[in-house]
C-alpha cells in the first residue's frame, strides 16, 4: 500500500473550500492526472454521492469510481474509489486559520492484480503525481484564473468555414476542456436572472448556478410548469428558495409588466442571462401584431435588458448580461430592413439566424454604451446541444447530427462561466464558444456595414414602441 500526504493553505473560507472539493467534479479542474469526472447520483453533494473519474496512468486511461463515504460540513470528507487496478481512500480534512483555510489531504492506494510487488517503483511517480495535484487544488482555490486568450486551433478554425463549424459538435466542447483554468467562484448572495429557464440550455444553468449558491430568478412562460421546474431544482440541488416569474416573453406588455414587478422589488442584478428563445418553422405573429420570431428572439431581450438596467448599472462589481445565441447566425448578414421576415418568403431557420446576429451586433453596442457603467455585456453561442427546442424544431437536423451533438449542460458550460468567472467580468463585447472568444464572422460576406449597425437599436426600439403605444 502507498500512502500520500500533502498539505496546503489557500485564502478562501472553509466553506468555499468545502463545498469546491466535496463536489467532485472539480478533480477535473485541478488534479494532474484527472481527464473528466461525472457526477452519477441525482441531488445535492452529500453522503452517498458517486462520481466517475476518468483518469491518465501513464499510456493507459482508467475509469475510477468514487463514493463518499463520510461527509461532515466543513470539516471533513471520505471517499473510496475503486478502479480494475487499485483502489484508493482519500481522508480531505479542513482547518479555518483567520481568513485562510488548511487542507490536509492523505490517500491510501491499494493495488490489485500484483502490482503491489512494483510498490517501491511506483512510490515516486505516485508521491511527486500527489504534490503536483494538491498544487493545482491551491491555484484553483486561489482563483487566479486569467481571461482565456484564442488557441491557436481556434485562430486556425476561425480563418476557415468547415474547421470552425466542427468546433460546434461535441468534439468541440471535449477539445476545449483539457485547456481550461479552473472555475472555483461560488455566488452566494448574488442575483441572477434567467430567461426560458424551464428545459435545455435555460434548465443546466439554473441547476448550475443554484448548485453555486446563485439566488435565482427564473422567467418561463407557462405557469402549468412551475411546480414541476421548482420540484426539478430542488430536487437536483436541495435549494427550495428559487424565485418564478411568468411572463410570455414574445409580447411586449409581458417583458414590460415582468420588468416593473423586477424593478418594484429594488433588488439589484448581478447577472441578467437573456436565454429564452425558440425556432418557429411556421411564419405567425403574436397577439400584439409583431412576427413572432422577431418578438422572441430580439425585440423581448431588448426590451427586458433595457428595462433593468437600473438594477444592473453602477455595483460595486461590474453587472453581467449575457445574451445566448446561435452558430446559425454565422450564415446571415445583418440588415435591419430583413429582420422582420413575411409571407411567402418566411423560413423559421433563417428568422433565427438573423436575430441571433442581430442579438450578437446588439452585444457589442450594448458593451460600448454601458461600460462606464459598470456593465459588462458578452454573447455566447453554445455549439451544437441536443435541446428540446433542437428536437421539435429541427428534427431532420438532429436525426443526421444526434451522435455528435453535445448535451444540454456542454451547451451551457460558458454561459456558466461568464456568469461565475471572475475573469469573465474583465471583458466586453466579445463572443464566446466554449469560454473562448471567437470571431463574430466566419464569412467576410455577412459582417454589416456600420449603417445597418448604427440603426439597429432605434429599428427594434420602433418596432417596440409600435405594439406598447396602441
Amino acid at each position: 500500500m502507498i500512502t500520500l500526504h500533502e498539505e496546503i493553505t489557500v485564502q478562501r473560507s472553509l466553506k468555499d473550500c468545502f463545498r469546491y472539493v466535496s463536489d467532485f467534479r472539480t478533480v477535473a479542474e485541478w488534479d494532474a492526472t484527472a481527464l473528466n469526472a461525472i457526477k452519477c447520483t441525482p441531488g445535492p453533494v452529500g453522503l452517498g454521492s458517486r462520481f466517475v473519474v476518468h483518469c491518465a496512468v501513464g499510456p493507459t486511461k482508467v475509469r475510477l469510481e468514487y463514493e463518499i463515504i463520510e461527509y461532515c460540513p466543513w470539516a471533513s470528507i471520505v471517499l473510496l474509489g475503486k478502479s480494475r487496478f487499485f483502489d484508493v481512500r482519500d481522508v480531505i480534512t479542513f482547518t479555518e486559520s483567520g481568513s485562510q483555510t488548511q487542507i490536509s489531504y492523505e490517500a491510501e492506494f491499494q493495488y490489485h492484480w500484483g502490482i503491489s510487488a512494483l510498490e517501491h517503483q511506483l512510490e515516486s511517480g505516485m508521491r511527486a503525481m500527489g504534490a503536483e495535484s494538491l498544487r493545482g487544488l491551491k491555484d484553483a482555490l486561489d482563483n487566479i484564473a486569467s481571461l482565456p486568450e484564442v488557441s491557436d486551433c481556434t485562430a486556425r478554425a476561425d480563418r476557415w468555414v468547415a474547421p470552425g463549424v466542427a468546433m460546434f459538435s461535441k468534439w468541440g466542447y471535449r477539445r476545449s476542456v483539457p485547456h481550461r483554468q479552473p472555475n472555483s467562484k461560488f455566488l452566494d448572495g448574488q442575483h441572477v436572472v434567467i430567461s426560458g429557464a424551464n428545459s435545455g440550455l435555460g434548465l443546466a444553468t439554473s441547476i448550475a448556478l443554484a448548485e453555486a449558491g446563485a439566488d435565482l430568478t427564473l422567467i418561463i412562460r407557462n405557469p402549468a410548469n412551475r411546480e414541476g421546474l421548482l420540484e426539478t431544482l430542488e430536487s437536483a440541488t436541495g435549494r427550495s428558495d428559487i424565485a418564478i416569474e411568468i411572463a410570455d416573453l414574445s409580447l411586449m406588455a409581458d417583458v414590460r409588466a415582468v420588468s416593473d414587478r423586477l424593478l418594484a422589488k429594488e433588488r439589484p442584478i448581478d447577472v441578467l442571462i437573456n436565454n429564452a428563445g425558440a425556432l418557429f418553422n411556421d411564419y405567425g405573429v403574436t397577439s400584439e401584431g409583431l412576427e413572432q420570431s422577431f418578438a422572441l428572439l430580439l425585440a423581448s431581450p431588448t426590451l427586458l435588458t433595457q428595462k433593468l438596467l437600473p438594477l444592473l448599472q453602477n455595483r460595486s462589481s461590474p453587472g453581467r448580461v449575457i445574451n445566448v445565441v446561435s452558430g446559425g447566425m454565422y450564415t446571415e448578414k445583418l440588415v435591419c430592413e430583413r429582420l422582420i421576415m413575411t409571407p411567402p418568403k418566411y423560413n423559421g431557420a433563417q428568422a433565427y439566424a438573423r436575430a441571433k446576429r442581430a442579438l450578437t451586433v446588439l452585444s457589442e453596442l450594448w458593451a460600448e454604451q454601458w461600460r462606464e457603467d459598470g456593465i459588462v455585456v458578452n454573447a455566447m453561442h453554445p455549439g451544437w446541444a441536443d435541446t428540446p427546442g433542437v428536437a421539435s424544431a429541427l428534427p431532420t437536423f438532429r436525426s443526421i447530427t444526434r451522435r455528435i451533438l453535445r448535451t444540454s449542460e456542454e451547451g451551457a458550460d460558458t454561459i456558466i462561466w461568464l456568469a461565475k468567472a471572475r475573469e469573465a467580468g474583465s471583458v466586453t463585447g466579445k463572443l464566446f464558444l466554449d469560454r473562448e472568444p471567437r470571431t463574430p464572422y466566419l464569412l467576410t460576406k455577412t459582417k454589416e456595414s456600420a449603417n445597418q449597425r448604427a440603426k439597429l437599436e432605434a429599428f427594434i426600439d420602433t418596432q417596440i414602441d409600435s405594439v406598447l403605444e396602441t
